[in-house]
């Protein structure tokens, strides 16, 4: 499919019938027939959210609360994490998590209510971490500017993570916020190589507009780092240096790597698209995969998930932290965002009276 990262669309581990999609019974091959598009419009539908705000006590993040606008992700990383998800509302990780997304149209609401409650705790929102929050639906459903808004409103703290240049548009927000302490983006920064880029993340900002927004970014006050994530033996690894260099130029103030992770249906996934796109080193990557997880494609253990162990795993991180460090670059620890500022708009009206 153009545009997209894969053509599969394999079954979701929680339907209990399974259908054989790879079967070629010779139907819809004429390249001329309609019927047989080489290209899929993307499907949106709305969800009315009872609650926006996920929390977590994961020690691999450094937040405890996030919210994500969006189901699902039109920029089709095809080692995109979150892909397994979709299949908790019944579609494939697949095809489907890049062309049938589910929107949150009242989270903006939902989310005044939760932060109005009289038992809530302050802490940094994670903004658009399982799917990026500035993919392009966000465009003329700006449901993200609108999360914005209320943060703004309530003077809440807010980290942002995305590889999307709609990021730009909503600078006024995002600059109000980090002259107050309360903003902070990370640009995923995953190659410098246009063609690299195509085919590992076909609906994503190119390389050198990421850097672009870095620097703007930077220039309007906003604290600003990258994630390299995720690194992949054989096929971006050969870049951490170039791509450290390129995002302090830019401006970047702070950056940390990420480890490819391949749960679940990814698995399959990303197998798929080596062998399409690297077929002379797919086994090699693979196996190299697997020393980093202990024989396995995936290791989900705390610790381990996020880095990967052994040899190249310590190897990343050297020459990561030792590039970085030269660079000025601070490495992995979370930007401080003020939480003192908070204020519940309506309740300080209130008590006026």
């Amino acid at each position: 499919m153009k545009t997209r990262a894969t053509p599969l669309n394999p079954q979701n581990r929680f339907q209990p019938i399974v259908t054989d999609r790879q079967y070629d019974d010779g139907w819809y091959q004429d390249p001329a027939d309609d019927t047989c598009p080489d290209s899929l419009a993307t499907e949106v539908v709305d969800e009315q959210v009872r609650t926006i705000i996920s929390r977590n006590q994961s020690p691999d993040v450094p937040f405890d609360q996030s919210i994500n606008p969006y189901r699902g992700c039109e920029h089709a990383c095809i080692y995109c994490f979150a892909r397994p998800t979709h299949a908790y509302w019944d579609m494939s990780p697949g095809l489907d998590f890049e062309t049938r997304l589910i929107a949150k149209p009242n989270a903006a609401e939902q989310l005044r209510r939760e932060l109005d409650k009289p038992g809530y705790r302050v802490s940094p929102i994670a903004l658009g971490v399982n799917t990026d929050a500035y993919q392009p639906v966000e465009k003329h459903r700006e449901i993200t500017r609108n999360i914005l808004k209320v943060l703004a409103e309530y003077r809440h703290p807010v980290s942002i993570i995305t590889k999307g240049a709609l990021i730009l548009r909503d600078l006024d927000l995002l600059s109000e916020l980090a002259g107050q302490g309360l903003c902070s983006v990370r640009v995923s920064l995953t190659t410098l190589d246009n063609t690299l880029k195509r085919q590992m993340e076909p609906r994503t900002a190119a390389p050198a507009t990421r850097l672009k927004i870095i620097r703007e970014l930077a220039a309007a006050g906003v604290p600003t780092g990258i994630i390299l994530g995720p690194v992949i033996p054989f096929i971006n690894d050969h870049e951490i240096e170039s791509i450290l260099e390129a995002a302090a130029e830019a401006g970047a103030e702070r950056a940390s790597w990420i480890m490819l992770r391949l749960p679940l249906e990814l698995d399959e996934l990303f197998q798929d698209w080596l062998q399409r796109h690297f077929p002379e080193r797919a086994s090699h990557v693979m196996n190299r995969i697997r020393d980093l997880r202990g024989g396995k494609s995936y290791d989900s253990r705390f610790g381990r998930r996020m880095t990967g162990t052994g040899p190249y795993a310590d190897l990343v991180r050297q020459r990561f932290a030792k590039r970085a460090r030269q660079l000025g670059l601070n490495l992995h620890e979370a930007e401080p965002l003020r939480v003192d500022r908070f204020r519940r708009p309506a309740g300080e009206q209130i008590g006026l009276f």
